[in-house]
């Protein structure tokens, strides 16, 4: 399928898709007390990643991208947070941690360069 919006031919877009796939597939493995707590706060935290990213390149000056750029950078850190709560919970295991740590740096580097070249 050819991309029709311009914010699917960003890698930050879809890398920010693939994570939040993966971590709500994590979510689902947390405990069923957590349903409605931390596997509910991270599923939406990674979900506004992406949903952040292609709504401020939709039409939005510089400043206004920048801004929505902005809220998916936090939401990526809150998602760290949830990881965090979820280790210390024993819901994931150190691997797991790292695995989506690691991944959650990188796509912040790519993320927080890509919103400095917003004009």
């Amino acid at each position: 399928m050819e991309a029709k919006f311009k914010f699917e031919k960003l890698i930050i877009w879809q890398k920010a898709m693939d994570f939040g796939e993966d971590i709500s597939v994590q979510a689902d493995l947390f405990p069923k007390k957590e349903i409605f707590n931390l596997s509910s706060q991270i599923r939406r935290a990674v979900d506004s990643i992406a949903l952040n990213i292609s709504e401020g390149s939709i039409g939005q000056s510089g400043p206004e991208y920048r801004r929505f750029m902005g809220y998916s950078i936090r939401s990526l850190a809150e998602v760290v947070t949830c990881l965090y709560k979820a280790k210390r919970r024993s819901y994931i295991s150190l691997d797991v941690f790292n695995k989506f740590y690691f991944e959650a740096f990188n796509l912040m580097n790519m993320m927080t360069a890509f919103k400095k070249t917003i004009k």
